[in-house]
């Protein structure tokens, strides 16, 4: 019989991926059309699925959120990032639950060092005394909850692609994604890397963000212009370490499959390596903002993969130990 792999097995492959690596330039991030989904869903659903086989990293354009949408959102972001750091504290990162304001909090396994950065995490059924009031920061939830809900509906749309691929209903993923259940965890990130201080530059030491896969089924990532830093390895490559940077375009969201869609698609669809590195010498030093959206399938729905090939486990144990593992306690 052949042995049943851990469930975070992928921890382990991340504690080798702490090193500096090099940098490609030949490997592609595709761009997908999303323009008239409901007419050409096979066609996208078929660019979807190669370009997430083949790197797992890929970008969508003509996806249906406004432009000056996601330019608000990342005003909201800065605006709550320089709120003094006694405000912020008052709404401090509850590790269970996947809320609240944190601030160089997350240790990677491959670095072993916390990653330069605060952020701040909505998951819309806990967040009760998580909320800036209005005198802080006015409009600030009414905003974010509105903009998690564009993106929540754009990745039940590349979702339901994957679906359809592996043999599920459309609207499976849907179902186990559901909002209105107490059991929703997708969770919205405000991300704030902080600008590094020129004698830092040459400490290979401290990563924005170590390499490391994503816990969840499918990231949208929203990047600032000119904002740069996040780099890609696939897994398969991961002995070479050979990395591709992905340009930030305001326009597009960066897409990557997580480990719980990995699992869930007995492993035809890749989770794959990134990390924000740090500036080097002439490029951009200041913060660095971003804003990503993880589609993490609510806590009672059960990750079974159409071949059965890991044994069946609920998203919310899967989460639990997945961020055990990345934050120090509180």
């Amino acid at each position: 019989m052949t042995p049943t792999p851990h469930p975070l097995d992928e921890l382990q492959k991340e504690t080798r991926m702490g090193a500096m690596g090099s940098e490609t330039g030949s490997r592609e991030v595709r761009r997908i059309d999303l323009s008239d989904f409901a007419e050409r869903k096979t066609d996208i659903a078929d660019q979807l699925w190669d370009a997430a086989v083949d790197v797992g990293f890929f970008q969508i354009v003509n996806h249906g959120i406004d432009l000056a949408d996601v330019r608000n959102a990342f005003a909201m972001t800065e605006r709550f990032f320089a709120l003094p750091e006694a405000v912020k504290a008052q709404y401090p990162l509850k590790k269970a639950l996947n809320v609240g304001w944190e601030s160089r909090a997350q240790v990677r396994p491959s670095t072993g060092t916390p990653d330069q950065k605060e952020s701040y995490q909505i998951t819309r059924p806990h967040m009760q005394g998580l909320w800036p009031s209005d005198a802080e920061l006015a409009g600030f939830q009414a905003t974010l909850l509105a903009f998690e809900g564009k993106c929540w509906h754009v990745a039940m749309q590349v979702l339901s692609c994957f679906a359809w691929k592996l043999g599920f209903d459309d609207a499976f993923f849907q179902r186990a994604h559901d909002p209105a259940q107490a059991s929703y965890q997708s969770t919205l990130r405000l991300l704030h890397y902080f600008a590094t201080p020129p004698e830092q530059q040459a400490n290979l030491g401290l990563w924005r963000a170590g390499a490391h896969t994503d816990f969840d089924c499918l990231t949208l990532l929203f990047q600032r212009q000119g904002q740069g830093g996040l780099q890609v390895c696939p897994g398969k490559e991961m002995d070479s370490q050979a990395w591709t940077s992905v340009t930030p375009d305001e326009e597009a969201i960066t897409c990557n499959i997580g480990d719980m869609l990995m699992r869930w698609s007995d492993d035809q669809l890749p989770s794959n390596f990134h990390r924000v590195k740090n500036p080097l010498p002439g490029e951009y030093m200041g913060p660095r903002y971003s804003i990503a959206f993880f589609a993490q399938a609510n806590r009672d729905a059960i990750i079974e993969g159409p071949g059965k090939k890991y044994p069946a486990i609920a998203a919310g144990d899967y989460l639990n130990q997945r961020v055990a593992a990345n934050f120090k306690a509180y």
